[in-house]
C-alpha cells in the first residue's frame, strides 16, 4: 500500500470510529458550596475558563454553607465519593475547605486518584496535606497589608471589630487576624453572628472602635441585602474594610481576594496532571492577587478621610440605592 492509500485509510478508519472509540479525559469539580454564593461562583469561573473543552466535565455542589450538620455534610460526601467510584474521573478538582474535610481525607488520601484543591482556608494542616496523590494553592487574605494600610490612615488606632457571619470559616479567619492585630497593638474583638438582627448590633457596637473588618456574610440564613446596607449607611461612621469583594458593598475599603485566580490555577493544574505530571511534584502555594477598591457611597456618608494616594490607586465601587 502506497503512502497516499495509507493515508486514506487511516482518514476512513477515524472516520468509522464509534464514539466509544475515542476515550475523552473526565474531569470532576466538587464545590464545598452552593451556586449563587459569590466566592464558590468566583472559583468555578475560573475552573470552567480553563476545563470545559479540554475534558468530559462535571461538577457536584455540596452545598455545606446552607447545611450545617455533620450528618449531612457526612452523607453527602459519602454520596459524592459512591459518584467517583461509579463515573471514575481521571483528576478532580475540589474547591474549599468541606470537601477536603468530609471527602477527599476520610475517602482518598494517597489514593491512585489525583485531586487538586484550592480555597482551603491559611493552612492544609488539620488535612493532612500533602498527600502523593493531592497539591493546590491555599487562600490567604492580605492581613499584614491592612493592618499597615489601617496604621498610616489611622496610626492612633488601638481597637478593632471583626462583624462577621457565625461559621468554622470564619472563626478560623478571626483568630489569624487577632494574632496579627497584636503586632500592631490592636485589640480585635470577635463579633461573629448568627443572624442580620446580630450582624446589625455587631456593626453598630463597632463604631465605638477605631475601625471594622467584615468577614463573610455567607452562614446568615436571614440575611437581607437592603436592610443590612441601610443599616451600614445608617450608623457607618468609622473605617471599615474587608477582603471580599461581595463585601465592598457594606464596607469603605476592600482588599480583596480573587476567587478566579484559585479556579484558574488549580484548573491549569489539573490539565497538567492529566498530561502526566504526579501531584507530588507541584508545590502547595497561597494566591497572590488581590484588588484594592473603594465604596465611593459609603466613604462620602461615613465622612472617614482617606490619603489622597490611594483614592489614586483604588478602584471605584459605587452603591446604588
Amino acid at each position: 500500500m502506497n503512502s497516499k492509500n495509507y493515508r486514506l485509510f487511516l482518514t476512513l478508519i477515524l472516520l468509522l470510529a464509534t464514539p466509544q472509540d475515542v476515550k475523552a479525559e473526565k474531569c470532576l469539580f466538587v464545590s464545598s458550596y452552593h451556586q449563587g454564593y459569590d466566592w464558590a461562583d468566583g472559583i468555578e469561573d475560573g475552573v470552567r475558563q480553563i476545563l470545559i473543552g479540554q475534558c468530559e466535565f462535571k461538577q457536584i455542589n455540596m452545598d455545606t454553607k446552607r447545611n450545617k450538620s455533620e450528618e449531612y455534610k457526612t452523607a453527602k460526601a459519602l454520596e459524592v465519593k459512591d459518584f467517583i467510584d461509579q463515573w471514575k474521573p481521571d483528576v478532580v478538582v475540589v474547591a474549599d475547605d468541606n470537601a477536603s474535610k468530609y471527602l477527599v481525607k476520610p475517602y482518598f488520601r494517597n489514593s491512585d486518584l489525583p485531586f487538586v484543591f484550592c480555597g482551603i482556608n491559611w493552612t492544609v494542616a488539620e488535612y493532612g496535606y500533602p498527600y502523593e496523590n493531592a497539591t493546590g494553592m491555599i487562600e490567604v487574605a492580605p492581613i499584614q497589608q491592612m493592618y499597615e494600610l489601617i496604621k498610616s490612615v489611622k496610626p492612633q488606632a488601638t481597637v478593632a471589630y471583626y462583624v462577621a457571619a457565625d461559621t468554622l470559616t470564619e472563626e478560623k479567619s478571626f483568630y489569624r487576624y487577632q494574632r496579627a492585630a497584636k503586632k500592631y497593638n490592636i485589640r480585635l474583638v470577635n463579633k461573629l453572628s448568627k443572624s442580620l438582627l446580630e450582624w446589625q448590633q455587631a456593626f453598630q457596637e463597632g463604631q465605638d472602635a477605631d475601625f471594622i473588618i467584615l468577614g463573610t456574610k455567607s452562614g446568615i440564613n436571614d440575611w437581607d441585602d437592603e436592610l443590612a446596607y441601610a443599616k451600614v449607611k445608617e450608623t457607618g461612621r468609622v473605617l471599615s474594610l474587608t477582603a471580599y469583594e461581595w463585601m465592598v458593598q457594606y464596607t469603605i475599603l476592600g482588599m480583596t481576594k480573587v476567587p478566579q485566580e484559585q479556579g484558574i490555577w488549580a484548573a491549569k493544574v489539573a490539565l497538567e496532571i492529566l498530561a502526566g505530571a504526579q501531584p507530588r511534584s507541584i508545590p502547595i502555594i497561597p494566591n497572590q492577587q488581590w484588588d484594592m477598591l473603594i465604596n465611593a457611597s459609603l466613604l462620602q456618608s461615613s465622612h472617614v478621610t482617606l490619603p489622597e494616594s490611594f483614592l489614586i490607586k483604588s478602584k471605584k465601587v459605587y452603591v446604588t440605592e
